[in-house]
């Protein structure tokens, strides 16, 4: 048997790290979907079944509102922040104001980047180029996915010659193939906090409140951290 989970893609490193904890436990194994959250928040809603879910806290809390999340069941996972990578071996450019991250951007030939509609750090990015006034000239070499995972996995197979990415540090982290350059300058610093909640109709309930649990104990601090929340 398994505990289906409905996830970020923020929290997929995290969830794999700890499954083999999570089964010694429960016995149970963990089927996992990842992706976008406001994906992911309109398959709940739209009654797929699901364990545990795992999203930003502002959209678990209005899942918990709406009667789909036990509220009991809550737990903070941590603070993810949303940062820039290149593919590993390239030059890691400036980015510590406005102005690198407009020149960084502009000098790149592919932009990897997330949903622009449904990922947290899509939306958010395509925000920052509106603000740094150039998305219309990096239009062309735009190139968006899913999912933060499957746009950085796509950058650290790109073939293009200067490619750059933006998503969250977990999605970065978790891909071999890339170098993190770092996190957004300040005035566009983007610091998300992950939350997981058990679904009021969870096929088994006590083990998805295990699992929220076992994903924001204190234990499992180290490793948060080491796969990027937190930092």
């Amino acid at each position: 048997m398994a505990l289906r989970v409905l996830s970020g893609g923020a929290a997929q490193a995290l969830v794999g790290a700890l499954a083999a904890r999570f089964k010694t436990e429960t016995g149970l194994d963990i089927d996992g979907s990842f992706g976008a959250v406001g994906g992911m928040k309109a398959r709940v809603l739209n009654g797929e079944p699901a364990d545990l879910v795992i999203l930003t806290q502002a959209l678990i809390s209005e899942l918990a509102d709406g009667g789909h999340i036990d509220p009991a069941s809550v737990r903070d996972i941590g603070s993810v922040l949303t940062a820039v990578a290149v593919r590993a071996g390239e030059p890691t450019p400036a980015i510590g104001n406005a102005g690198e991250l407009r020149a960084a951007l502009l000098a790149a030939d592919a932009i990897y980047f997330p949903d622009p509609k449904l990922a947290t750090a899509g939306i958010h990015f395509a925000k920052i180029l509106a603000a740094l006034g150039i998305a219309d000239e990096v239009a062309a070499r735009l190139r968006t996915y899913p999912n933060g995972a499957t746009a950085m996995l796509a950058l650290a197979a790109s073939s293009d010659a200067h490619p750059i990415g933006c998503t969250q540090i977990t999605e970065i982290l978790a891909v071999d193939g890339l170098t993190l350059v770092g996190v957004l300058p300040k005035q566009f610093e983007l610091a998300t906090i992950y939350t997981a909640g058990a679904a009021t109709l969870a096929a088994h309930p006590d083990a998805a409140r295990r699992l929220a649990a076992l994903l924001a104990a204190p234990e499992a601090e180290a490793t948060r951290k080491q796969l990027g929340f937190g930092l």
